[in-house]
């Protein structure tokens, strides 16, 4: 085989968190987005370290393992859900399979292997989205959606979306309509014109309440009056409770925001977990599966076993979730520690909100924040970002002593490279479950409990 080969390859298992693979003449070839036991079309795009690299051109003859309905009107474009023709059980088994091999490969002892929770929710389950603006072809027409598969650039219009609720679709139908009648360009990246940028849509699945943020340049060739009475006008079955408009004149394709204008109502929204009440502003971090995010806390909650009496800490803690629910569930005093600061004020008022008196939450960076919390733990709760915890965060927490930590992961990948380190210095891994918190697509949550060594603080 060489470079630009056209080859048929069946797929005979994927890593995480989308690389299929398969053999052929003996050598390993490696593509993205295959589904075990699928026959595909691929071309060889390059060969390295004995292993062949490819781009999957089409699939041949489809996999036992996949749904024969229930898919997308355009799943095999966009690039949003990675396992929607797969079969609930089979992706549920390939997700387990995966977190397992990373976790033996870097040498992670488990004491107790607790297989894979599923979501409550299969469909309609995502209480948040960020939308793209773009073009499905080169200099085509406006399109407003999910990347498509292996582009960087061009967007899939959602017509229909499986793992959405319903209103986000018809809340993306009436924007892109909006704009493509009065001619209004999305920013190019390349050629750094051009207006929209991004719509984020959030939604209280207790609720109902929906927040509607549109993010463009500092070019606005449009009435924000006319764009906020639009979306007001929707039929929806939720309740707007905010618009809201963000300038982003930065290269980066994130959202983000150098100044923000709240159009109608409020910038935050109202959510329920538990007996609990959470005020989510528009960036703070909040899980996507709202009813998934029950039952992942329930395991962290049965991971972090009685708290009564305990001091804990809830370390990169959002609008202070996990670390409420610990304390309503009786902690002496629980102290959380979030990057973003309008996070943390939310945190701060959901607990006053929910009558608890019992945590408090700082906004800082955990790297620099822990140096500055003179309790010591009974219990810490790491719930990091995808890359994982700063190497030399790792350090410090250790240097606390916990006699317990539960670390909730939502990248497998640096979990097991985090883990080794705790391993190396002296926690063991007693328990680890996982939670599908977000069905047909790549991503997997993962509850791991570790203690020290004999069990001594």
């Amino acid at each position: 085989m060489k470079k630009k080969d056209i080859i048929t390859v069946k797929i005979d298992g994927v890593r995480f968190p989308n690389k299929a693979y398969g053999f052929v003449e003996g050598e390993k070839v490696i593509v993205k987005n295959g589904v075990p036991g699928q026959t595909v079309s691929v071309q060889v795009i390059k060969k390295r370290g004995g292993n062949v690299e490819a781009r999957l051109l089409e699939v041949v003859e489809r996999s036992e393992l996949e749904r024969q309905e229930g898919c997308c009107s355009h799943y095999e474009i966009c690039g949003g859900c990675t396992y929607q023709t797969m079969k609930r059980q089979a992706e549920l088994d390939m997700k387990e399979q995966q977190v397992k091999t990373l976790l033996e490969d870097a040498g992670i002892h488990v004491e107790s292997w607790e297989g894979i929770t599923p979501s409550p929710l299969e469909t309609g389950y995502r209480n948040k989205c960020e939308f793209s603006f773009g073009d499905e072809v080169k200099d085509g027409p406006l399109a407003l959606g999910m990347r498509k598969k292996m582009s960087h650039y061009e967007v899939v219009t959602l017509k229909d979306c499986n793992i959405v609720d319903a209103d986000f679709v018809t809340i993306v139908q009436g924007a892109l309509v909006f704009f493509q009648e009065r001619n209004v360009a999305f920013y190019h990246r390349m050629r750094h014109d051009g207006s929209l940028r991004h719509l984020v849509v959030r939604k209280g699945k207790a609720t109902g309440e929906i927040l509607v943020h549109l993010v463009t340049t500092s070019e606005v060739p449009f009435s924000l009056e006319e764009f906020k009475n639009m979306i007001l006008a929707l039929p929806l079955q939720g309740e707007i409770c905010g618009v809201l408009h963000s300038v982003n004149d930065g290269v980066a394709d994130v959202v983000r925001s150098d100044e923000m204008t709240v159009l109608y109502g409020r910038d935050f929204f109202m959510e329920k977990l538990f007996d609990l009440e959470f005020k989510v502003s528009a960036y703070s971090f909040f899980q996507t599966n709202t009813e998934g995010a029950e039952q992942l806390y329930s395991i962290v909650r049965e991971f972090a076993g009685d708290v009564e009496n305990k001091m804990v800490f809830d370390l990169y803690c959002g609008t202070g979730t996990i670390g409420q629910i610990m304390a309503r569930a009786g902690s002496k005093k629980v102290m959380g520690i979030e990057l973003v600061e309008e996070a943390v004020v939310a945190a701060n008022e959901n607990a006053a909100r929910n009558g608890l008196t019992n945590c408090t939450f700082l906004a800082g960076d955990v790297l620099k924040m822990v140096d500055e919390l003179t309790d010591k733990p009974d219990v810490i709760i790491v719930d990091p970002p995808r890359e994982g915890i700063h190497p030399k965060a790792i350090g410090k927490i250790i240097d606390f002593g916990a006699p317990e930590i539960v670390y909730v992961s939502c990248k497998p990948t640096s979990l097991a490279r985090d883990l080794q380190e705790f391993q190396a210095a002296g926690y063991e891994v007693k328990r680890v479950r996982l939670m599908d918190m977000f069905p047909r697509t790549v991503h997997v949550e993962t509850v791991v409990l570790m203690t020290r060594c004999g069990g001594q603080a």
